[in-house]
């Protein structure tokens, strides 16, 4: 659920459909951001080439990303139909904008729901919840 505070800023109020966090920090620049002024000589291949080396992590972590989120596509379903099947509980979370800001285990899908509604409610009246979740925590 998507709610604006008395300041104007965005919370998301949502349950968390996997057991874990995902885990991402902000790439920034990459090395290869200057590439769009190399020319077709050969110093020019042999920039790009040592830039390629150095960009070589960012694209081994954008790789393991992409598994990542092909991996909680296909275990979502799953995941899902167990709670729901099994009862289990689940938990609720308030991001500020994108950014996790407070967590708590909640009940089954009805009080979950229910759950969900009050904190939005608290929310858009500008009674913020407590951070639990610090900044190192959430990928910031």
């Amino acid at each position: 659920m998507k709610v604006r505070d008395p300041e104007g800023g965005t919370w998301r109020v949502t349950r968390r459909w996997v057991p874990w966090r995902r885990r991402l920090r902000s790439a920034g620049t990459g090395p290869l951001d200057g590439l769009n002024g190399l020319g077709d000589d050969p110093v020019s291949a042999v920039i790009a080439i040592v830039l390629l080396v150095l960009a070589l992590p960012f694209i081994i972590l954008a790789l393991f990303v992409a598994f990542e989120f092909v991996l909680l596509l296909l275990l979502i379903p799953f995941a899902a139909l167990a709670r729901v099947a099994l009862g289990a509980h689940w938990t609720i979370e308030a991001r500020r904008g994108f950014t996790i800001w407070w967590d708590a285990p909640s009940g089954d899908w009805r009080e979950s729901g229910e759950r969900i509604r009050e904190v939005a409610h608290a929310i858009g009246e500008g009674r913020l919840p407590p951070r639990t979740v610090g900044a190192d925590d959430d990928g910031e």
